[in-house]
């Protein structure tokens, strides 16, 4: 019986095909710009960096806005300066004011925009920071930044889709901040008893030693006396006869 063969040319585009299907559809998700680090603690100062990845294979990233959330104002917004990056800063009123260090605040940062240098800017393959410092940080439970990033050919990725708990993530998701409440300090007041108790206990063991070290003494005197006595009887009593 005559067996046909297949070709192995055939059968190494069959498996090249069955794994380009396989890997597109395990293909990691496109990247997004993400605010590092993901959590930090309401009241509280920390600095930020909005990492931008370059998604196009021919054009360059020129231009960065980034949105602070409405309903979540922050007092004081500095930034970094990025070499080749030039960055401009928008306030907005904010009704009630914001309380930073004793001073009402009645403006707050409401976008922050860096733009490129001419022929400039996050070539393909490669990523910028952009660190930002802020605080005291709101207390809600997470802030979400819109984000326009927009290439050197014209086009303009939108990060801008919250996440939903629980669900899967948007298409074009924008950078969260996550927000944990501060934790509350040990008072000076209340250590203080607890302090005055263990000094107290010091003072008691310090004079149950002191009692017991006289004790001994005494008693080793005591020891002392009745040997030389009983050592003076026996020199005085006669010897006895045979």
């Amino acid at each position: 019986m005559i067996r046909l063969r297949r070709p192995a040319t055939a059968a190494a585009v069959t498996l090249a095909a069955v794994a380009t299907a396989v890997l597109g559809l395990a293909g990691p998700a496109s990247a997004h710009v993400t605010v590092n680090p993901t959590e930090a603690k309401q009241g509280g100062y920390g600095r930020f960096a909005f990492r931008v990845p370059n998604e196009s294979d021919t054009a360059s990233t020129t231009k960065v806005e980034v949105n602070l959330p409405e309903n979540a104002p922050v007092g004081s917004v500095s930034t970094m300066p990025v070499p080749g990056w030039t960055v401009t800063v928008e306030k907005r009123k904010v009704d009630p004011p914001i309380e930073v260090h004793g001073s009402q605040l009645t403006e707050a940062v409401s976008k922050l925009t860096w733009t490129a240098a001419p022929n400039g800017g996050v070539k393909p393959g490669e990523f910028q920071e952009f660190p930002v410092s802020m605080g005291p940080l709101p207390q809600t439970d997470r802030m979400v930044f819109k984000v326009l990033q927009t290439y050197s050919d014209g086009n303009i990725s939108r990060w801008i889709e919250e996440p939903t708990p629980g669900g899967e993530e948007p298409e074009n998701p924008a950078p969260v901040l996550t927000l944990t409440a501060a934790t509350a300090s040990a008072s000076p007041v209340a250590s203080a008893p607890a302090a005055a108790a263990d000094d107290d206990d010091d003072d008691a063991d310090t004079g149950a030693a002191t009692a017991l070290g006289v004790a001994g003494l005494v008693a080793g005197l005591a020891g002392l006396v009745l040997g030389g006595l009983a050592f003076l009887r026996t020199r005085r009593e006669p010897a006895a006869k045979s």
